[in-house]
């Protein structure tokens, strides 16, 4: 079974190298140098060299020199693991059995940008990851592989992640025998019951203490690394914040919110929300000096 695969981020890394280890024939590696748009960016060069794999750098996969140098190759499948950029109908027409792709949610629901970021901000309990046969239609297409995971109370981003690797590795070692006898069974999606998560911004980001302890929690897991962290402004100076506590404070509903509560021996800051208190555990950079009764 000859493939290309396409990726520039570490869970492309992960998966080029789990893909190593099966019984398949690499013949090309298609990846992007570091432009600064992909926080978790991995470079599969190193990995390319070590073992004889030829590589095409480049930040469009739909470009004529693109195009011809995957054609060259007569492939049965492409795997296009980590590529946030758009993938074109001759692209998609290139390997005879389909490109593989991925997508870290309960396909056909939460479709989009942003899955990991959105599955945790929102507070979700469940999400999956799921390889799909990819169509003009962004993370519609049929799936081929779908596992369930759980999101426990102290993910976050990082951890989350890594679930998400663990759990595609797994996939994958099943999945890739199954498509090389061509034993697979591929599911269509239900599309009337698919929604499509929208692309954030800075602004999405912003915490905004009359929220609810929980939802800048949530924001702050969701948004921890390798993201580029939730954030609140002070005297014109920005904060990221990396880590937080969620405390059941009791006796504060005539307090304003983002006022500070208390500041513990760690100098770790409890700040009122609209409901409850939340603890920040790590800021970047440190806060000034403040004292309780300040506001943030």
């Amino acid at each position: 079974m000859k493939i290309v695969f396409i990726g520039t981020v570490e869970f492309s890394l992960q998966m080029l190298t789990t893909l190593i280890m099966c019984d398949v024939e690499i013949v090309g590696v298609i990846t992007d140098k570091d432009r600064g748009i992909n926080s978790d960016y991995a470079d599969l060069v190193p990995t390319c060299k070590k073992n004889n794999i030829p590589c095409f750098l480049t930040n469009d996969v739909n470009t004529l020199d693109t195009i011809e140098w995957i054609d060259k190759k007569k492939v049965d499948f492409i795997f296009c693991l980590g590529w946030s950029r758009l993938i074109k109908s001759k692209l998609l027409q290139l390997p005879s059995l389909g490109i593989v792709g991925f997508h870290p949610t309960e396909l056909p629901k939460n479709r989009g940008r942003h899955p990991l970021i959105w599955a945790l901000v929102l507070g979700l309990k469940k999400t999956a990851s799921t390889f799909f046969f990819m169509n003009a239609c962004a993370d519609s297409g049929d799936i081929i592989s779908q596992q369930q995971i759980i999101i426990d109370d102290d993910d976050d981003a990082q951890s989350l992640y890594k679930k998400m690797i663990d759990t595609a590795k797994g996939q994958l070692l099943t999945m890739v025998p199954l498509l090389h006898s061509r034993k697979y069974q591929p599911i269509p999606q239900d599309h009337l019951k698919a929604n499509i998560w929208r692309k954030r911004d800075s602004d999405d980001g912003k915490i905004d203490w009359r929220m609810g302890a929980k939802q800048i929690h949530n924001l702050v897991r969701g948004l921890t690394h390798p993201y580029v962290g939730a954030y609140f402004m002070l005297d014109n100076n920005e904060y990221r914040v990396w880590k937080t506590q969620l405390v059941d404070c009791q006796g504060f509903d005539n307090i304003e919110s983002g006022k500070i509560i208390d500041i513990d021996n760690h100098g770790y800051l409890l700040i009122k929300c609209a409901e409850s208190c939340l603890r920040l555990v790590d800021v970047n950079p440190a806060l000034p000096s403040m004292v309780s009764g300040d506001y943030l």
